[in-house]
């Protein structure tokens, strides 16, 4: 190793190996994954609870972009349909019938909309979660997949309690929310329930379902959730960055080392159209090209610059910060 290019040398000794060829194999792994990993998201619940909104915001769009969920105040999807992500093709978002007719019937329903495609289930209420959410919810359990209730329209909810009462408190609206959905899912245990708006995805708990999916999927299902999923944060987008860099340190070293030490698989020309529209991939989920990302930024962007105002210390660093909030203040 000591001819070789102190880039390449440096490159060999952040992949963890001590020699070029095995290098070079495990950046050919890790780039093959981020590229290939897929990630299959349902999205279903009662009828008129926001799922098409909710799917088109985690795909970046706003409801009236091209190529958007359509949405409206009746049932609009009355099949299972596959959105792509705009940029990760390999990231879909199902908008699953909605569910609570009088003849629902759990076992039958996972049957009709191809249980076995999704990673894991979103079930959306706007208002209360009823006996056809706990009925759903037990059958993936059954079946051993995820689900993560969200309670969809927070936003209205604030917003309703704020014209109605004088000593409107936002945060004890949004525990008495949370603690009455809790109440109506007892007895599935403990589940975990989310508060969410889709037009404000950087308000309330929309990171905190983010981590906690981050924390429970697989490695390679959780770089296909960042890759994708919209940035609610300052803390979302440094995440994002940090794996972005991963993921061009592999394309990068794997194909700047093919030609030197071929591997089985990967021709350099071949290689070169591959890496070069991956990276074109990451610039656009990390530039945003959606109305809604455009959105997302300006937020983040104004709160950034408020911590601007915050008062330093002698050496010009923050005195403090504080910790990002899934919740409003």
């Amino acid at each position: 190793m000591d001819n070789q290019d102190p880039a390449v040398v440096d490159a060999i000794k952040a992949s963890g190996e001590s020699i070029l060829e095995k290098a070079v194999a495990k950046a050919k792994i890790s780039f093959d994954q981020f590229v290939n990993v897929s990630l299959n998201v349902a999205v279903t619940g009662k009828t008129g609870s926001g799922k098409s909104s909710f799917v088109n915001a985690l795909r970046g769009l706003n409801d009236e972009d091209d190529g958007a969920a359509p949405t409206g105040v009746t049932e609009t999807t009355m099949e299972h349909t596959m959105y792509e992500h705009p940029e990760m093709p390999n990231v879909k978002i199902w908008d699953l019938p909605g569910i609570g007719t009088p003849n629902f019937k759990a076992k039958k329903y996972l049957k009709d909309v191809k249980f076995n495609t999704y990673d894991f289930f979103i079930i959306l209420n706007s208002e209360r979660f009823m006996e056809h959410d706990i009925m759903l919810a037990k059958e993936i359990r059954k079946q051993k997949k995820s689900f993560y209730f969200v309670r969809s329209k927070i936003d209205n909810d604030i917003t309703s309690e704020r014209k109605r009462k004088k000593g409107f408190n936002e945060q004890k609206v949004l525990y008495l929310i949370r603690e009455d959905c809790k109440k109506n899912l007892k007895e599935l245990g403990d589940p975990k329930v989310f508060l969410i708006s889709s037009y404000d995805l950087e308000e309330y708990d929309f990171e905190l379902l983010q981590n906690t999916l981050e924390d429970e999927l697989p490695k390679h299902k959780k770089d296909a959730l960042l890759q994708a999923w919209p940035v609610c944060s300052a803390a979302s987008l440094e995440k994002k960055i940090n794996l972005f860099k991963r993921m061009i340190w592999a394309a990068s070293f794997a194909s700047a080392t093919v030609a030197v030490i071929p591997v089985p698989g990967l021709s350099a020309a071949g290689d070169l159209a591959i890496v070069v529209s991956f990276l074109t991939s990451l610039t656009n989920l990390l530039r945003g090209r959606s109305s809604r990302t455009l959105q997302l930024r300006g937020v983040l962007a104004i709160r950034t610059l408020k911590l601007t105002d915050k008062p330093r210390d002698a050496a010009g660093n923050f005195k403090s910060l504080g910790r990002a909030s899934s919740v409003a203040p």
